[in-house]
């Protein structure tokens, strides 16, 4: 069981994020500038691998196959298509101004910056807006089919903490026609012999040889075959954890895997506490449901969220008259009403389902209205925009949403904690990149809607590619590390005999029902809102349920051929750790930011107070051991142009 002790949470170094220096808008132009090239003809001679496909992995593999390097891309699909990138359906982030509502890059830095309730590094953060001019376009001569306004230039539309209209979008499946760009310009590489795909293979540990990541041992899941692959760097770009809640708006094969076994081999993990639950999914509806499933945060935009001011109203929606209702954002919120940051509004929904006003069968959601819109805007324009989002509601729910308000609730959806990275993307292991959601580097406590898919073009298409090469031309005339060299076969042998524990333990519990009981005490204690003492609690109950899992789970089949069981007990071994260390990291965090709610440090009217004199850092963690307290290392975060303050979007 896991006991705290006094230096639990002291700092035992500081950590260099390798922000260049000079004004903000200048440090990615002459970083750029200053960092080393690989010559075209030089970059054949180098071997890079990039674990998933989705937006960050897809992009970055076919960007450094164009480059010219040799890329082996490895996803546990049957195709890199069908990443989990496809399920984003809102829109995509850009400061292109062509609504001429006053956006610009400063003022989506600062929006960035102040979503995330002040906890992330500047300079990432304003980059990011920089460079989101050059992904719309990129998307759009892609054939990425935008959607238009009249006139024909690319449409915009709201999301949530902004004020102004700055959103691209392709109906409610913007991350699947992303996805299709970055996909066929992946397999045109495939088809130039640039990039070579591994399908149905999944990465179960790295290779580290004298403090450098110099390969992976993957599965494939098809055969169970076990193999070594070794490259020059390796990039990580396999999304967030956030089915360490067993339930969330998450694929189901979704994992921290590949980040956590990095982790155990060196790599820091930064924030791993901050998650983010979404605000608009639609509510769990029985004991025993596999996962949950999101409404795109544009609903918003329209729909009008509310719900009635008698507790445990009785009433269907329509029977309840306007006076009757509580249209809480509106009303707590008016600067920015229904489209408020998602923390903000998550919170708003819990607390009015905790005092009792929760609508639906099992009183666990709040309704999403868009009467109002249909009559200004009439039902034609309502399913231009939402169509195939409101068809995706009522065949789940077998509700019409433009006859009866939607029902929505909080889930876990994103991740904002990940590995630790530099201005370079580079983890503390020299050679081991990681990009997307699967680092922690621009989001901070909170993200933005629609930011995501942004930050994993950027990463992909723009930054990874131009700055491998500060790692990669010092290796010029070497070799990858040969596979038959004892730091792989060492950890190979060590992935197999995990595999085998696993096998014999033949215990009487599924690894489903572990899973289970994981997420409802992650849910429970260090969910939407948290307190140091079911923090503590958790952290014993994790460890506690860890130990019974490697003791009583019942894992059947063999490894020899297809067992997704098997697959699952891997996943869910790491996510028990990973649970352990997001209690920790939630326990030395006292206060308040962004979606990590510390119930002891919020405002007289429960808004998040941070406490910048002791908490405006980065909190990376070491790896000790299993059942080990994690050792913190420090980023501390310096805000030269946003003068952090107490948000308010009221």
């Amino acid at each position: 069981m896991t006991t705290l002790a006094a230096e639990t949470f002291e700092a035992v170094g500081i950590l260099d994020g390798k922000v260049p220096p000079g004004p903000i808008e200048e440090k990615w132009e002459r970083h750029q500038f200053e960092s080393k090239l690989v010559a075209p003809q030089n970059r054949r001679r180098f071997e890079i691998i990039v674990v998933g496909t989705g937006l960050a992995g897809a992009s970055a593999a076919a960007t450094l196959g164009e480059l010219g390097y040799n890329v082996k891309a490895f996803c546990f699909h049957d195709t890199p298509r069908r990443a989990h990138s496809i399920a984003a359906q809102g829109g995509i982030n850009a400061a292109k101004n062509y609504k001429n509502d006053g956006d610009s890059t400063l003022r989506l830095f600062y929006d960035t910056i102040k979503g995330g309730d002040f906890r992330a590094r500047e300079a990432n953060v304003y980059r990011l807006a920089e460079i989101s001019v050059r992904i719309i376009d990129h998307c759009a001569a892609q054939g990425v089919p935008f959607a238009r306004e009249y006139g024909g230039l690319l449409d915009n539309r709201s999301f949530g903490g902004t004020q102004v209209a700055r959103t691209f979008y392709a109906r409610g499946q913007t991350g699947q026609q992303l996805e299709l760009a970055a996909y066929q310009a992946l397999m045109r590489q495939v088809a130039m012999g640039q990039v070579k795909v591994f399908p149905y293979t999944e990465m179960l540990d790295l290779v580290v040889h004298e403090g450098r990541a110099v390969g992976i041992i993957t599965r494939n899941l098809l055969t169970g075959e076990i193999e070594r692959h070794s490259a020059h760097a390796v990039v990580l770009a396999t999304g967030g954890y956030s089915n360490v809640f067993f339930l969330s708006t998450n694929a189901k094969g979704s994992n921290a895997t590949a980040i956590w076994r990095a982790h155990r081999r060196g790599a820091l993990f930064a924030n791993p506490c901050f998650t983010q639950i979404h605000p608009t999914c639609i509510p769990q509806s029985g004991e025993y449901q596999s996962k949950l499933t999101l409404m795109s945060e544009s609903l918003r935009n329209d729909g009008r969220i509310w719900v009635p001011k008698q507790k445990g109203d009785p009433r269907p929606p329509n029977e309840i008259p306007e006076e009757e209702r509580d249209y809480y954002l509106e009303r707590m919120y008016p600067s920015f009403a229904n489209l408020v940051p998602r923390d903000v509004a998550s919170r708003a929904a819990k607390r009015m389902v905790d005092e009792g006003y929760g609508v639906g069968p099992l009183r666990n959601g709040v309704y999403l209205d868009f009467s109002d819109a249909i009559r200004r805007l009439g039902r034609a324009t309502i399913e231009a925009r939402y169509g195939n989002l409101f068809e995706m509601y009522e065949r789940i729910t077998g509700e019409n949403p433009y006859e009866v308000p939607m029902r929505i609730y909080p889930a876990p959806h994103y991740t904002m904690g990940g590995l630790w990275v530099d201005y370079n993307l580079m983890s503390n292991i020299p050679g081991l990149f990681v990009i997307g959601e699967a680092n922690f580097s621009d989001h901070g406590a909170n993200r933005l809607g629609a930011s995501a898919l942004m930050q994993g073009l950027a990463d992909g298409y723009f930054i990874l590619p131009a700055t491998i090469a500060n790692d990669l031309a010092p290796q010029l005339g070497t070799k990858p590390l040969p596979t038959d060299h004892p730091a792989f076969e060492r950890t190979e042998c060590e992935v197999r005999e995990r595999i085998a524990k696993l096998l014999s333990i033949n215990g009487s519990r599924t690894v489903d029902w572990f899973h289970r009981e994981l997420g409802k005490i992650l849910w429970d204690y260090c969910g939407m809102s948290r307190n140091a003492e079911g923090l503590k609690k958790a952290w014993r109950m994790v460890a506690d349920l860890r130990e019974e899992f490697w003791h009583d789970v019942k894992v059947p089949g063999s490894a020899e051929d297809l067992n997704q069981s098997l697959e699952k007990a891997l996943r869910v071994a790491d996510f028990f750790e990973l649970g352990e260390l997001m209690c920790q990291d939630a326990l030395h965090r006292e206060e308040s930011c962004g979606c990590h709610f510390r119930e002891e440090y919020q405002t007289p009217d429960h808004e998040a107070l941070r406490r910048d004199d002791l908490f405006a850092y980065v909190a990376a963690w070491e790896f000790t051991g299993v059942g080990k307290p994690a050792r913190l290392w420090k980023e501390p975060l310096v805000f030269e142009y946003v003068k952090p303050t107490q948000r308010s979007y009221k």
